[in-house]
């Protein structure tokens, strides 16, 4: 039984929203300030599972957090995605005409540019978590600031939303993974996703090869990723997620993996929430 979860970032955040809806309110968070300290908590038995932002459907994969997971052995045992909407907030009673500056992650700002063409007044500050900018606007009484967050930041923090969901695109979805230091204990009947990570040489057709194994075991890729191996010129690491009907096709698929790519590893076997 999950008991505590680390997410980064604080109370209000998109990940505190993530454990909300994975998880309830029963369960303590512990909030950090980056994805390693994250990682930290859940490897020093501080905290049981973490949550960490794995891919965005605008900005794309979050590469360091692959390599995180990959680094410390760690597993994914679940997913979840999140309908991220950013929303403009401040302290009650100002106008926009009176907001000076705007603080947030830099992805937040990026994904909400656009909106802020029509108000040149504002100067664009980049700083580390969405819902800690709201939480310091408050607790210092900061006027003609705002923050970019989410709905559930304004709400613990009292802020006055001046702008709702005012991200360019509006559909902005993120992948979000609940990682373990060991594998999931859900049956195998209930897995039908899978994220993989192998090796291969830099040579004509071994990707392909690799790629028809997958076809052939009818398993549907749904996400690739490739990173180079820093001391290993010219070969690359692969980040794999599938999906299959059935558990005994990524089975077979996983033996003839073994024998064909290099250094085969298991990231994670668990339930797609995307159906």
């Amino acid at each position: 039984m999950i008991k505590s979860v680390a997410i980064q970032g604080i109370k209000g955040s998109f990940h505190h929203i993530v454990s909300k809806q994975f998880f309830d309110d029963t369960v303590a968070i512990d909030e950090c300030l980056s994805f390693d300290i994250a990682v930290n908590s859940l490897l020093s038995g501080k905290s049981d599972t973490v949550i960490m932002a794995i891919e965005n459907s605008i900005a794309g994969s979050i590469i360091p957090n692959y390599a995180l997971i990959d680094t410390h052995n760690l597993h994914i045992i679940g997913e979840h995605y999140l309908d991220v909407q950013h929303n403009l907030m401040a302290l009650p009673n100002q106008s926009l005409s009176a907001i000076k500056e705007v603080y947030s992650h830099p992805m937040a700002l990026l994904q909400c540019k656009e909106f802020f063409k029509a108000y040149p007044h504002i100067k664009l500050i980049e700083d580390k978590d969405t819902a800690e900018v709201a939480q310091r606007i408050k607790e210092q009484n900061l006027k003609g600031v705002a923050a970019i967050a989410s709905g559930l930041a304004a709400e613990l923090f009292e802020l006055e939303i001046l702008a709702e969901s005012i991200q360019t695109i509006k559909h902005n979805e993120t992948r979000f993974v609940i990682v373990k230091t060991q594998n999931s204990e859900i049956s195998e009947s209930d897995i039908n996703k899978a994220s993989i990570k192998f090796e291969l040489d830099h040579k004509r057709g071994s990707l392909a090869t690799v790629l028809n194994v997958m076809s052939d075991c009818k398993l549907n890729l749904t996400k690739i990723q490739s990173l180079p191996k820093i001391n290993s010129p010219w070969k690359y690491a692969f980040f794999v997620d599938v999906t299959f009907d059935a558990y005994k096709d990524f089975k077979k698929a996983k033996s003839i993996l073994q024998i064909m790519a290099q250094d085969l590893k298991i990231l994670g076997e668990y339930k797609n929430a995307k159906l």
